[in-house]
């Protein structure tokens, strides 16, 4: 695992109600002044800690989203290097990264924006007792990945300790995204949705992908995980958006709940 960087005020539950200082009052005040998210929104903001995996074409836009929107904490996870292949999408990175890790990469891009959020990085595969450890310490996991593999392992392990799921995917020129938060009994997790699909796929290395395509996602992707820390509007839980963007059109479907999940399938109203 990497380093952090700093903050003046620390990280924990007890920020959720502390003042903020004139300047960081000033640095979030665009979003401060909306009456539905104010100053208790950003203070929830400040208090959170969000596990984003996957460093690249999503996993860049949320990060430095969230990081300028004032999440206290962000971890993230991957393992790959920058390559020069992943500079037309992946906005984290330049060209005086090639070759290092996307989660130091990350955390640089990080710090130029907001020095106040705290940075964990880790730079092994997460999986296992790994996984489900940093799952466990975090309020929010943002699946930026691009393998059925990983998304369902991160599903069961978010589905485990009750933590909501932030999910995107975009290939090509399509993407999607949804919110799978099994807190509440009646949404459905990811393997719901995907539970007889074949684990084979494209990625963009074999199939291409528009490089604003996954701005686009992972920009929504981060709207999410802000509305699901702050209770600001109506988070996409139980909802799967579908982009086109070929013709800049999205479709909007209902997801239900499979009792018989062999992930969530036995949740009762009490969970």
């Amino acid at each position: 695992m990497g380093g952090v960087i700093g903050s003046p005020w620390g990280n924990g539950e007890h920020m959720a109600n502390r003042e903020f200082t004139d300047d960081e009052l000033l640095r979030y005040s665009r979003q401060i002044m909306l009456p539905q998210f104010d100053v208790a929104g950003q203070q929830r903001l400040a208090a959170a800690r969000v596990l984003i995996v996957g460093l690249g074409g999503l996993g860049s836009p949320v990060a430095l989203y969230l990081a300028g929107a004032g999440v206290g904490e962000l971890v993230l996870a991957d393992f790959d290097q920058v390559e020069l292949t992943n500079l037309h999408r992946q906005i984290a990175h330049t060209m005086a990264d090639l070759g290092k890790l996307k989660v130091e990469s990350a955390r640089e891009s990080i710090g130029a924006i907001n020095p106040l959020v705290q940075v964990r990085t880790i730079s092994e595969p997460l999986q296992d007792e790994l996984l489900v450890e940093q799952v466990g310490l975090v309020d929010v996991v943002v699946d930026c990945t691009d393998n059925f593999a990983t998304r369902f392992a991160l599903n069961s392990a978010c589905v485990a300790a009750g933590k909501p799921l932030i999910s995107g995917a975009a290939i090509r020129m399509e993407g999607q995204i949804s919110v799978f938060d099994t807190r509440q009994p009646q949404n459905p997790c990811y393997q719901c949705l995907y539970a007889h699909v074949d684990e084979e796929q494209l990625t963009c290395s074999e199939a291409g992908v528009m490089a604003p395509l996954v701005g686009i996602v992972g920009s929504v992707q981060a709207m999410e995980t802000i509305k699901v820390l702050t209770g600001l509007g109506e988070p996409l839980a139980g909802r799967l958006l579908l982009l086109d963007g070929m013709s800049l059109s999205w479709r909007e479907f209902r997801i239900k709940r499979d009792p018989q999940c062999s992930v969530c399938g036995e949740r009762t109203a009490h969970q």
